[in-house]
């Protein structure tokens, strides 16, 4: 998934990979990773995307389509609920700020802007609706 997040991965997929069955492969993933499938894969996409944003001039069009999206408004959408930001304010930033972080190591910053995905994006969406937004560990 990490090699190739811009395919579609369900898990039918990746359990025929695996060779066990899909619910098997669901709980085993969610025990060594502390998250479902989709949401490891949607990680990987948006930091991918987020990396192509604040290192490249692509249109973000273009990003959204090459990092595994298949319609730019979902893109936008997940995106903003994930990273409290449009891709066009994550890119402006990132180039206000980019002359500070030239002394950083790579391995830090990617780790540092990691999307926190432990709750889902449907459930921060209810929680935003119902006026209820916990903050999450990585927030406090």
């Amino acid at each position: 998934m990490d090699a190739a997040s811009h395919e579609a991965w369900p898990v039918k997929r990746l359990a025929e990979l695996s060779d066990v069955t899909e619910a098997h492969f669901a709980r085993s993933f969610r025990q060594a990773f502390g998250i479902p499938p989709h949401r490891y894969l949607l990680t990987r996409r948006i930091e991918q995307a987020s990396t192509l944003l604040r290192d490249t001039e692509h249109p973000i069009t273009e990003i959204a389509f090459a990092t595994g999206w298949e319609s730019l408004g979902t893109f936008g959408r997940t995106f903003h609920d994930i990273t409290g930001k449009s891709p066009s304010a994550l890119r402006r930033e990132a180039r206000a700020t980019t002359q500070q972080l030239d002394r950083v190591p790579a391995c830090l910053l990617k780790a540092a802007q990691r999307p926190d995905l432990v709750t889902a994006v449907s459930e921060k969406r209810r929680r935003l609706a119902d006026g209820t937004n916990q903050p999450s560990i990585k927030e406090v």
